[in-house]
C-alpha cells in the first residue's frame, strides 16, 4: 500500500479523476474498470490504489475480485479545503456589496460630470 497521499495530489491526474466518475455510479471491479479506458488494467490497478491511499475509494472483497466505490468521506477533505476559497470569495463580495450599498464603491464623485446647463 502506498503512504498517504493528500487528495488533491491524487485528483491531480486525469485518468483518477476519470475513475472516480465511474465510480460514482456505483461499485466496480479493476476488469470492468479497465474496460472502460485505453490505458492497461495494471495501470487502473494503480490509479486505483493512489485513489485508496487519498481516502478517496474503498475496496471490497467480492469472491476473487476487488470492487471500489466512492468514499464520499475521503472528499471532505477536498471540500473543507476549496470551501476556504469560497468563504473568502463570499466575504469580499459582501463587503463590496456593502459598499457601493453605503457609496463607498465603484466610480468616484471627483469622476461623476456634473449635467452641464444649456
Amino acid at each position: 500500500m502506498l503512504p498517504n497521499v493528500h487528495p488533491l495530489d491524487a485528483l491531480g491526474n486525469p485518468v483518477r479523476r476519470d475513475i472516480l466518475r465511474e465510480l460514482r455510479l456505483g461499485p466496480r471491479a479493476v476488469n470492468d474498470l479497465a474496460s472502460a479506458f485505453t490505458v492497461s488494467r495494471p495501470a487502473i490497478s494503480r490509479h486505483l490504489q493512489m485513489l485508496r491511499s487519498a481516502g478517496l475509494v474503498e475496496a471490497r472483497q467480492r469472491g476473487t475480485e476487488h470492487l471500489y466505490a466512492v468514499r464520499l468521506q475521503g472528499f471532505q477533505e477536498v471540500r473543507a479545503y476549496l470551501d476556504e476559497f469560497w468563504d473568502v470569495a463570499l466575504s469580499r463580495l459582501a463587503a463590496l456589496a456593502q459598499a457601493e450599498a453605503h457609496g463607498e464603491g465603484g466610480e468616484r464623485s471627483s469622476d461623476r460630470r456634473e449635467p452641464e446647463a444649456s
